[in-house]
């Protein structure tokens, strides 16, 4: 079933909450339960058909071109970098460091167990549109829908974390060297999967920092030692009914944030399970997948 549109719009209407302050764990009010489960068929719904309804009532950023390309940026791994460009470019781009004289913002994305599919990739789209050129890296090689060798590949990330690490390191190295990119001004994001790794990566970015970090869903770490690593703020996005990551540990996460010192918002949305925010899973929330669009965009524009 198509999303119906009416009721998307309505949920962003209504769901104008007051400001959060920072380094806090927020329950999110729970969406009524027309407006949470309206779903479309996961055949024809990417994270862009609903998080595009959002930002075409809130900006001109439908109308911000933009151009994207295969890079390699680690050890023959290629990702999908794609970023805005100015209209009286958008007939003759050959590379991104021809493309504006503005220095923007830059994005790692980091993808779910899936691999880099094209919800990965719709999703850089909706931040390239905001500003950002964004990379999206590609840890696995390969994209898959079979939920076994999903298992499979994500397992072996995590049992040997080391190439992953680097990856997304060069990643952000690669990033720094586009000459429409300032350097000093790269976040990363992910998802599941990717979202224990956005964390990962901000532990290990001590020698090249970041400017936030953002993290769905992903396994988290709450040693106030290791989490000591992190300079910058960051953001959690999470469900309460997530089989994956329970309330107890966000909670965790988010006092050790609190006693690092560590600037971040963490959300945690009622009635939601993992991977609220993929429009091809079960769990898909529409309104509370928009919402936290906002947030994340608003979280990027205040600190990076």
């Amino acid at each position: 079933m198509i999303l119906n549109r009416p009721y998307a719009l309505l949920a962003i209407l209504v769901f104008i909450l007051t400001p959060i302050t920072a380094m806090s764990v927020v329950f999110e009010p729970a969406q009524s339960q027309e407006a949470q489960r309206s779903t479309q068929s996961p055949a024809i719904t990417t994270i862009a058909s609903v998080s595009n309804s959002f930002l075409n009532e809130t900006s001109d950023s439908q109308q911000t071109a933009i151009q994207n390309e295969t890079v390699n940026y680690y050890n023959n791994h290629s990702g999908y970098l794609v970023y805005p460009i100015s209209n009286q470019n958008q007939n003759n781009i050959t590379n991104a460091s021809a493309t504006t004289q503005a220095k923007l913002p830059g994005i790692i994305m980091i993808h779910e167990n899936r691999g880099l599919n094209e919800n990965i990739k719709d999703s850089a789209d909706i931040l390239a549109r905001q500003g950002y050129v964004v990379l999206a890296v590609d840890l696995f090689g390969e994209v898959t829908a079979d939920p076994d060798r999903a298992r499979e590949l994500s397992s072996a990330v995590r049992n040997n974390p080391g190439p992953a690490i680097e990856n997304m390191k060069s990643a952000v190295r690669y990033l720094g060297t586009l000459d429409n990119v300032n350097a000093s001004r790269i976040a990363s994001i992910g998802w599941c999967f990717g979202g224990a790794q956005s964390l990962q990566l901000a532990l290990n970015s001590e020698d090249q920092p970041l400017a936030a970090t953002i993290i769905y869903y992903g396994r988290l770490v709450n040693d106030t030692a290791e989490l000591s690593k992190i300079k910058w703020p960051v953001l959690g996005i999470f469900g309460d009914q997530d089989d994956s990551i329970s309330v107890d540990s966000v909670k965790a996460f988010g006092r050790g944030l609190n006693e690092t010192g560590i600037t971040n918002e963490i959300y945690i949305y009622p009635g939601v399970g993992h991977a609220f925010a993929n429009p091809s899973n079960d769990n898909y929330a529409p309104a509370e997948t928009a919402d936290a669009w906002r947030k994340t965009l608003e979280f990027l524009k205040k600190y990076v």
